[in-house]
């Protein structure tokens, strides 16, 4: 330590130290672990087939992460005080302390993004009007589709100062503390760096503000429990306020009238006045998390129907595993929500409901459900606007129900209120939802979901298709309700039966899996490949004469089907399998439970295979009340309905609810066990985006 007395007065600070390029102080140097566990990965994947690593040994990370190019927007910061008068008494800490805001400058953020080359092909430079070649349908997706960025583009192109300049709509979700350095470039262009390196003229704008309810009072400064319109009573049709009406009342009215009368706080002012062509009114858009999800579902309907409830728990406990959803193993008293939670309770909560509620209490579950996922749909058209309004509609008359059992006396509720601007706002703003992601030349588009896996452990055979015998397309609409449940004896199974013992032969995985005509399904599977387009009967009879297969089989335990993961239970997951590529949806799909995976050579070529067990359709559409489609466990005769297909004809996890019926549930029954001792389910349509669209 060098004392302040050894330097003279105007003598400058000595330099740092520069330290040794291997000191990573406080850091300790682990390259020789990283090297090792980088040999172990080079192994699996050459054991995999691969002919390249990644990386040759921890120089080559190293060297990696340096070339890592990083933002250089640097932190700033201001301090804000309370300036108002302090009472003597019952003033609050923070009137008297000072407050330290952190932020980016949005400006820099901006040109980086502009300059970013991974950008490229990300970024619409222009606004657009989209349109179907087919019927001239028009088409929201991305943000510079929608009407607001054209319009506003319409008036830089009327103004010579900015004429030419590129629009660049900025869409916030903070105050005007950190905006600010953005004016000056809304009235005069500047130039800044694209991502092809050229330089082009540009213009800002603030575009939409995605704000929760108490956010847009603050920010439209309106009376809470108003909405953006000109009237307290929500469940009426209104006018919106605008900028240009706002201040005229303002002009005319005193604040009194202000308050009561049109709900303005009129001592206050919107940020945005302080903005050229910003209108507060027209760029408020509703949080679809907070408002629509937390607020209209959550803190209304649910809440609305907890009296209904009692027993409901137990149900949503026993709700089947499935890839990134929740679950809910206490089923209630939840201590806080999360948005995943919330989510993941949208996605059960329907089906655990019915049977303690009135229906058009599940109705109305049921049009609230199909109304987010349509307003979050990608790409969302005329017809889509048509279908989400008739929904809304339906929403109103359903929820009268809440009324007239007196669990509501008002439906004048601003976040649920906030469901009636969506139409309006997509035609401004574009799809909620929209993304532009190009899989494709990602190569994301190649093969299905588990071809894709199992191509890097063998070459696999494109475009083959089972055919489903027609017993698993029967209608089972004449299903018997007390047949809902089977014998509960799967209860006493050992549920954490170990797999690792992977059979070998067809006979080995059929005394695994207790499928004596294993063999046969197999033979079956192999006519199908080698004749496709052939009828069986024309099959040659020296092959349907054939021994069974006898060659060995390689069984690919997956995590999510057969194996147990950290101490959990088994779960055989379900499939939506094309059994007909021309038909839509489901009219095209069927559902299978997968009981493992294998495959084998024969003849030359390469068979990636799977067992599974069929459910059938019940009916020709969906359910009436929950709009989901419901199957039931398939059989011949008395026996389970197996079958052996290809794996590319398996489109994606499917998600089965079961159908609970109004029994309480045995506490003994967990989410493991359900698939096994129900015979009648519900397709969850609600699982995710994809499960929506195919099973509408």
């Amino acid at each position: 330590m060098l004392e302040a007395t050894s330097f003279h007065q105007e003598t400058p600070p000595p330099l740092l130290s520069d330290k040794a390029p291997d000191d990573w102080t406080p850091y300790r140097s682990q390259a020789h672990s990283i090297d090792h566990l980088l040999n172990i990965w080079a192994a699996s994947l050459i054991q995999a087939g691969s002919k390249t690593t990644l990386f040759s040994d921890h120089q080559g990370i190293y060297k990696t992460i340096d070339n890592t190019p990083i933002g250089n927007v640097k932190w700033q910061s201001f301090s804000v005080k309370y300036t108002g008068t302090i009472p003597d008494e019952g003033a609050t800490p923070w009137m008297a302390d000072s407050h330290d805001v952190w932020f980016h400058d949005p400006r820099d953020v901006v040109w980086n993004m502009l300059a970013n080359p991974d950008y490229a092909i990300e970024i619409d430079l222009k606004p657009y009007c989209e349109f179907a070649t087919d019927n001239n349908e028009r088409r929201w997706q991305d943000f510079m589709s929608g009407d607001w960025a054209w319009s506003q583009a319409d008036m830089i192109a009327n103004d010579t100062d900015p004429h030419g300049s590129t629009f660049v709509p900025i869409i916030l979700r903070s105050d005007k503390t950190t905006v600010s350095s953005l004016k000056p470039g809304m009235t005069e262009f500047e130039v800044a760096r694209f991502r092809d390196g050229h330089y082009c003229r540009i213009i800002y704008g603030l575009g939409p503000y995605i704000a929760d309810y108490k956010e847009q009072v603050l920010l439209a400064c309106i009376v809470r429990r108003w909405c953006l319109s000109h009237c307290e009573n929500l469940d009426e049709i209104n006018l919106c306020h605008s900028r240009l009406h706002t201040d005229a009342l303002i002009e005319e009215c005193d604040h009194m009238t202000l308050w009561n009368e049109y709900g303005i706080v009129g001592e206050l002012m919107p940020f945005t006045n302080d903005f050229p062509h910003a209108d507060t009114h027209e760029l408020l858009a509703p949080d679809l998390l907070h408002q629509i999800i937390k607020g209209a579902y959550k803190d209304h309907l649910v809440e609305w129907v907890k009296k209904y409830l009692l027993r409901t728990h137990g149900k949503i406990v026993a709700v089947p595993s499935f890839p990134g959803l929740h679950r809910f193993p206490q089923g209630r008293h939840f201590k806080r929500w999360t948005g995943d939670d919330l989510k993941a309770l949208m996605k059960v909560y329907l089906p655990a409901i019915e049977g303690y509620v009135p229906i058009d209490v599940v109705h109305i579950f049921c049009v609230f459900l199909k109304f987010c996922y349509l307003v979050r749909c990608n790409v969302i058209t005329e017809k889509s606007l048509d279908e989400i309004q008739d929904t809304l509609t339906h929403f109103h008359k359903y929820r009268e129900i809440f009324k007239t059992t007196e669990v509501v006396l008002t439906f004048s509720l601003p976040r649920q209120h906030s469901m009636s601007h969506y139409v309006s706002l997509i035609q401004q703003f574009g799809a909620p939802n929209a993304s532009h992601v190009d899989f494709r030349t990602r190569g994301m588009l190649s093969g299905t979901f588990l071809s894709s896996i199992l191509a890097t452990l063998e070459p696999l055979v494109e475009d083959r298709q089972p055919h489903k015998p027609s017993i698993a397309q029967q209608n089972a609409a004449e299903l018997e309700p007390p047949d809902v449940i089977q014998s509960t004896s799967i209860l006493d199974a050992d549920v954490n039966a170990d797999y690792e013992d992977k059979a070998q032969s067809v006979p080995a995985l059929a005394d695994k899996f207790n499928i004596p005509n294993l063999a046969d399904l197999v033979r079956q599977f192999l006519v199908k490949q080698l004749h496709p387009d052939k009828d069986p009967t024309e099959v040659p009879s020296s092959f349907m004469e054939s021994p069974c297969y006898e060659g060995r089989i390689r069984v690919f335990n997956s995590i999510n089907i057969l194996c147990t993961w950290r101490g959990g239970h088994t779960c055989k997951d379900c499939v939506f399998v094309i059994t007909d590529p021309h038909a839509p949806g489901m009219q095209g799909m069927d559902i299978a439970r997968v009981l493992t995976f294998f495959s084998f050579r024969l003849r030359g070529g390469y068979y990636p295979c799977a067992v599974v067990r069929w459910f059938n359709r019940v009916g020709e559409g969906p359910d009436d009340d929950t709009g989901m489609w419901m199957v039931k466990l398939s059989s011949i005769g008395i026996h389970a309905h197996f079958m052996v297909i290809h794996v590319d004809t398996i489109f994606r996890s499917a998600h089965l609810i079961p159908v609970y019926g109004t029994e309480p549930l045995p506490l003994p029954i967990k989410f493991h066990h359900v698939l096994d001792i129900f015979t009648l389910f519900y397709v969850n349509r609600y699982a995710d985006h994809h499960a929506f669209e195919i099973a509408s």
